[in-house]
């Protein structure tokens, strides 16, 4: 299928899907990007709350997708750098000679085998003097194997800021405006109609709108590795777009050799799925990473052609019906009997 008829297509596809779930009230509305070398297309479906409808350019709380959009390119770069090493230990970074973690590598966090504390939550160290990257190194470490945590992101989240001594969203801000990515940023973000509002968590009181919806996050002022960034289905696609540039041998700020090698198969996920570094990676090739809050980017690097969506599924509640259908929609459309071979 040529590129043009595979984005028509593709973008009725999730069209449909979007106005099935809004017109069922699963949720307020959603935004998509559709794309392929320099083509896009844009959808825009419902509101982003009960008055203002959605449109390309809301930006929307990506929540997970902080992982690949900010820390593992920032990753990549640091180890370009030369100033990170994936296989050295957290102990040659950190002051944590003696702790249970101290031996844990970013590629292990990467490939999520870590063992670290699959408890995201962290108030328990809320008032506690030791500093938060120790924290997480101190608690004893889990049995060996796969298991998707959200503490390794936010431990390199921590590491990155230590190893330049900036903060990570001033290094992602600065990383996005090479991408020419001029809508994705940390929060907070004023509260407006170019915002979508997440969770209701008290009924009578205002949704969270503009400030994460992650509850670590939020403990962290807003700035983590693994949440805390909000973007637009117009800066999605430039990212999409730049990244499967860089895999195929472009020039940027992350080094190709490193995407490259983030979407090769590293372990087992189970479910038919990889784990690459940091990503997902499907039986046809497809690379992909969700967000709790109803977002997702599908990328398929063979063909060039990817599928972002971004959606307050979480705004009606935490059961986020029908977002698995609209994933699959997304994923199929970029399976090669879905895209064909490329003209």
């Amino acid at each position: 299928m040529r590129d043009g008829d595979w984005l028509t297509e593709t973008g009725a596809r999730i069209r449909g899907v979007l106005k099935v779930m809004v017109d069922a009230g699963w949720l307020p509305g959603g935004a998509a990007v559709i794309g392929t070398g320099g083509m896009w297309e844009f959808v825009a479906v419902g509101r982003t709350d009960g008055e203002s409808d959605t449109a390309p350019d809301v930006a929307y709380d990506v929540a997970s997708l902080t992982k690949v959009m900010a820390t593992w390119p920032l990753v990549g770069r640091a180890v370009a750098e030369g100033v990170l090493d994936l296989d050295a230990p957290m102990s040659e970074y950190l002051d944590a000679e003696g702790l249970p973690g101290a031996s844990v590598t970013t590629r292990q966090i990467l490939t999520h085998t870590a063992r670290l504390n699959p408890v995201t939550w962290l108030e328990r160290y809320v008032g506690a003097d030791q500093d938060l990257a120790e924290a997480i190194l101190a608690d004893p470490l889990e049995e060996p194997g796969y298991r998707y945590v959200d503490r390794g992101f936010i431990l390199l989240g921590l590491l990155l800021e230590r190893l330049y001594d900036t903060g990570l969203d001033r290094l992602a801000g600065d990383l996005w405006d090479e991408l020419g990515m001029r809508s994705t940023a940390y929060g907070p973000l004023a509260r407006s109609p170019a915002v979508a509002p997440t969770e209701r968590r008290l009924p009578g009181a205002a949704p969270a709108w503009g400030v994460v919806h992650d509850e670590a996050a939020a403990l962290m002022g807003g700035v983590a590795g693994h949440a805390g960034v909000f973007s637009t289905a117009i800066d999605l696609g430039a990212y999409a777009r730049e990244v499967l540039r860089l895999h195929g041998g472009g020039s940027g700020p992350v080094p190709s050799p490193f995407v490259r090698e983030s979407w090769q198969p590293h372990v087992d996920a189970g479910q038919r799925l990889w784990r690459g570094l940091g990503w997902l990676i499907t039986p046809e090739g497809v690379v992909h990473h969700n967000g709790f809050t109803g977002t997702s980017l599908f990328l398929h690097p063979e063909s060039g052609r990817y599928v972002g969506v971004l959606t307050n599924a979480v705004h009606y509640g935490r059961d986020r019906v029908g977002l698995g259908d609209l994933r699959s929609a997304a994923r199929s459309a970029l399976t090669p009997q879905a895209h064909g071979s490329p003209p």
